[in-house]
């Protein structure tokens, strides 16, 4: 497991990747990770696939492989927020992505508004030129870019900066009338409209949103949306971090559900034995029965690897005040 999370955090954050984890038989709990169609990890005991298999491994859950059930996961890493423009809107929204355990880096060319965003719990504040601020982030397929300046002189220039790089989401805020001055602007720049068309303008869910803080709320709506439409399943930076350490612990992911269990498909806790355990994958009756199955694992050295059935009878766990109901399969690893 170690050897395949060196493998995980070494991958090309730019490129697609895939997990899979043998649930069943005699390969059960082997991995193997693929990056853009091409095997960057195999576990010793991993069964040989030939290419033509591989890239018809698309969705993420269970299929069959080989003759076995295996995992499928894309695994995601942590989100990044990028915001330039650090006003009175910025806030808000800043605070949102960090409950959200978004690593923020806030842009201003005005010294006094960025060290709000550093009061307001940015991770990184860059007081310089939109364009020059923008020129040193990469992006990525986990990075997502809120436009929020004063002006559509700079909201052009971010556009202008941002247009090549990789991203998952960009944002945009200002009125209607603001909207047809930029887009004009930025096809006289030679932005290609396919491009325009991308960028999330007016800027979130239209919520009738009407004070900065309403209006962060339906940016971050927005993003959440645009996140969970994805199919990749991140490993949070909580339990990357408890990860740390040579003492035993055991990852249980939801790997199949069906019902209205709480937490879908490639949810994560982390249990360490005397320790609390780290993340939720729905608390209750559910997350107790992993639990235990969890912490037997812990007492015997042997047993690395463990799928659990569970079914969730509303009628009787309203005894108890769970009334959700639900059947899931989680698979437990020792790490």
């Amino acid at each position: 497991m170690n050897d395949f999370l060196r493998a995980l955090r070494s991958g090309n954050p730019k490129k697609e990747l895939l997990s899979v984890t043998v649930l069943n038989g005699e390969k059960q709990g082997e991995k193997m990770l693929i990056c853009d169609g091409e095997v960057i990890y195999r576990s010793p005991g991993f069964p040989s696939i030939d290419r033509e298999t591989l890239s018809e491994l698309k969705e993420s859950g269970v299929t069959k492989l080989g003759g076995e059930d295996v995992y499928v996961e894309r695994p995601g890493r942590r989100k990044k927020l990028v915001i330039c423009g650090c006003g009175h809107v910025a806030i808000p929204i800043i605070k949102i992505a960090k409950l959200l355990d978004f690593y923020v880096t806030a842009i201003d060319d005005r010294k006094e508004f960025t060290e709000n965003a550093l009061k307001a719990g940015a991770d990184k504040v860059i007081c310089d030129s939109f364009d020059k601020a923008l020129r040193d982030i990469e992006g990525d397929i986990f990075t997502y870019f809120v436009i929020v300046t004063r002006g559509h002189s700079f909201d052009e220039v971010c556009v202008g900066a941002i247009r090549d790089k990789a991203s998952a989401y960009i944002g945009m805020m200002g009125s209607r009338r603001r909207q047809k001055i930029v887009r004009q602007n930025l096809i006289n720049m030679g932005v290609r409209e396919e491009f325009i068309d991308t960028i999330h303008t007016p800027i979130g869910l239209d919520i009738g949103s009407e004070t900065p803080e309403e209006i962060a709320v339906s940016v971050f709506a927005e993003i959440i949306k645009i996140k969970n439409g994805k199919v990749e399943q991140i490993l949070p930076e909580d339990i990357l971090e408890a990860m740390e350490g040579e003492d035993d612990k055991i990852l249980a992911t939801i790997v199949s559900r069906k019902g209205s269990a709480p937490r879908s498909i490639g949810a994560k806790i982390l249990i360490r034995g005397n320790a609390p355990s780290v993340n939720t994958i729905g608390g209750g009756l559910m997350e107790s029965t992993i639990t235990k199955r969890a912490e037997e694992m812990l007492s015997d050295p042997s047993e690395r690897f463990s799928m659990l059935h569970i079914e969730l009878n509303a009628d009787e766990d309203s005894k108890v005040g769970e009334v959700c109901g639900g059947i899931l399969d989680v698979m437990l690893e020792r790490v």
